[in-house]
């Protein structure tokens, strides 16, 4: 029996019988026609090419590559540039460690306390944080900020008004 005559089966991609095995290849558990196992997008032959499937399609390491068949990678949420190694991720999005700063001093924040503004999702090293969003004393006009080696704040409400403790005695002082 001549080989070009012996039935390897139907072909993965248009179902037709496939005669001869120098016109055909085995790829997935299937046999193609060389003619039909070919690049989705750019129709290039895949016979001893690498190639990648997506949703059931054939797709050339080119095409899958570099023309946005292939999934974006992820991009960091500060720089916008693709993760690929080290990713930290917080607030809800993904970062390079080196990326992910307090947004008024620049300090790195990977594997420090910090905080975030609810209202604009800014991150704060936490000193900053402090400075930028605390109560502001009524008697002296200085942020009500945490003791020294404290993140606990002291502060002293009266009439809807913050008072330092220290501000507090002399602001009734006055009155």
């Amino acid at each position: 029996m001549e080989e070009h005559n012996v039935n390897f089966g139907r072909c993965g991609r248009c179902s037709e019988a496939v005669h001869g095995a120098d016109g055909a290849c085995r790829a997935m558990g299937q046999i193609f026609h060389n003619k039909c196992f070919t690049c989705s997008s750019c129709q290039k032959m895949l016979r001893g090419e690498p190639f990648y499937t997506i949703s059931g399609k054939l797709y050339c390491e080119d095409d899958f590559m570099y023309s946005g068949i292939h999934p974006a990678p992820e991009a960091c949420a500060s720089c916008g540039h693709p993760l690929q190694d080290e990713v930290l991720q917080a607030c809800g999005a993904s970062y390079h460690p080196s990326c992910f700063r307090c947004v008024l001093c620049g300090q790195s924040l990977e594997e420090q306390p910090f905080t975030v503004d609810t209202e604009n999702r800014k991150v704060y090293c936490v000193n900053d944080y402090h400075k930028v969003k605390a109560h502001r004393c009524a008697a002296c006009k200085m942020p009500i900020l945490p003791t020294e080696g404290s993140t606990d704040c002291i502060r002293v409400v009266s009439l809807n008004r913050s008072y330092h403790v220290e501000c507090f005695g002399s602001e009734v002082d006055l009155i």
